[in-house]
């Protein structure tokens, strides 16, 4: 049972600076993820779990989707009778996949977080505009089993590994039910708000949480949270994208040495 960690003032600022950035790049053009637990990987020591690990990062994660879920709900109507299969679901695939995490091995954890990282890096850098408008393929329980797969699929993905999760849902949205884009967006905020609590549950249990860590880059991530949505009035997604790219490449390529390293060395 892990209950505290000691760690370098430089390590904690630089984490607590890293889940700022997520949330700043989060709130514009989504993919936070892709930056808040390569730090965690990068910055904890080697030996920390692999459950602590996606344990901790799932607190400032779970401060952002709420944020977020809140401000789409005041502006979004949710059809309910789809989102519960979806929700409940992602809520049950996230669960197994945060057990899965106790059987993983540290050195297999690295190389899974780095092909996240660059799929998902290079999606955001294609762009592919999907979702312009709705186009609603399934009604019904069609359309109920088949949110109810993505939020399973879905869900254990982000128990287990976590990066890339909300862009996951919004392209399953968009593409097997036919969603536009912002109907995507606010169910895929809604799924990964459970996803993300459903995983503190499991790793609480467990003892694989660093709170005062988490804690920490919860307040990070929700202040770059709101910067970065001033940001993007003032520079416009053009200017956040180019340094989420930068970001992302950098962590992608520290990764990438790690690795190298871990199976070489």
């Amino acid at each position: 049972m892990i209950t505290g960690l000691e760690l370098p003032l430089l390590t904690l600022a630089l984490l607590v600076a890293a889940s700022f950035v997520a949330g700043w790049v989060d709130a514009v053009v989504g993919g936070g993820g892709l930056i808040q637990l390569p730090a965690l990987l990068i910055g904890l020591p080697s030996d920390t779990p692999v459950a602590t690990i996606a344990g901790t990062n799932k607190i400032p994660s779970l401060v952002g989707t709420l944020t977020a879920g809140a401000t789409y709900l005041r502006s979004i109507r949710v059809d309910w009778g789809l989102a519960w299969p979806l929700l409940l679901m992602a809520a049950a695939g996230s669960w197994t996949g945060a057990q899965l995490t106790h059987f993983l091995p540290r050195q297999h954890f690295t190389p899974l977080v780095l092909f996240a990282v660059v799929s998902v890096g290079l999606y955001t850098w294609r762009t592919p505009h999907l979702g312009l408008h709705s186009a609603v393929k399934h009604t019904g329980n069609d359309a109920r089993l088949r949110m109810a797969a993505i939020g399973l699929v879905v869900g254990a993905w982000d128990g287990f590994i976590g990066p890339g999760t909300g862009t996951f849902f919004v392209i399953a949205l968009v593409s097997v039910i036919g969603h536009d884009f912002l109907a995507s967006s606010a169910l895929a905020k809604l799924a990964n708000l459970t996803t993300n609590a459903s995983a503190i549950v499991a790793f609480a249990i467990t003892g694989n949480l660093l709170w005062g860590l988490g804690l920490a880059m919860g307040v990070a991530n929700l202040t770059g949270g709101f910067l970065g949505a001033r940001t993007a009035l003032t520079r416009g997604n053009g200017f956040v994208r180019q340094v989420f790219l930068m970001v992302v490449g950098a962590l992608a390529l520290k990764l990438a040495w790690d690795t190298w390293v871990s199976y070489v060395g």
